[in-house]
């Protein structure tokens, strides 16, 4: 199957408050009231944790009925431990990112229990977003001036 490009713009619109866009859909991100922010939206580690709790429902959603999955509900609340004090630079040690997400399924589906476990297995191991967290995608940083 080819490639496809997937593109995003961020562009400020408040003191820690981003725009982003695509393809002709936006949200904001922004930062809580004691890391400097306005609390105006929700911040970038919390818009990744519903990024991948998001794509994990879209697998399950989208191969249920293959997997014989009779999929009447599902829900993923989504938890990530960060240490603030990494990137606040108050500890030089500490990890900058998360140091452990878990995804509690909650799923209501007339199946067994072990054919869930098994379906939830499929949906880890076909989720793009958690195969972008666990195998790093090569970073190219380019910088270009201002328009």
């Amino acid at each position: 199957m080819p490639k496809e490009l997937f593109t995003a713009e961020i562009e400020s619109s408040g003191h820690l408050k981003m725009k982003c866009s695509t393809r002709g859909f936006s949200f904001h991100v922004d930062e809580p009231k004691n890391l400097g922010g306005t609390d105006e939206a929700m911040n970038p580690v919390e818009a990744l944790l519903s990024a991948f709790g998001a794509c994990q429902c879209i697998v399950a959603k989208s191969f249920a009925r293959k997997h014989k999955i009779n999929l009447i509900d599902i829900q993923v609340k989504m938890e990530g431990e960060l240490d603030t004090d990494g990137f606040t630079g108050r500890n030089k040690n500490a990890k900058m990112g998360f140091s452990k997400i878990t995804s509690k399924f909650y799923i209501k589906a007339d199946n067994t229990e072990q054919e869930i476990r098994d379906f939830i297995d499929f949906v880890e191991s076909n989720c793009p977003v958690l195969d972008t967290i666990l195998n790093a995608p090569e970073i190219v940083t380019e910088v270009y001036p201002a328009e």
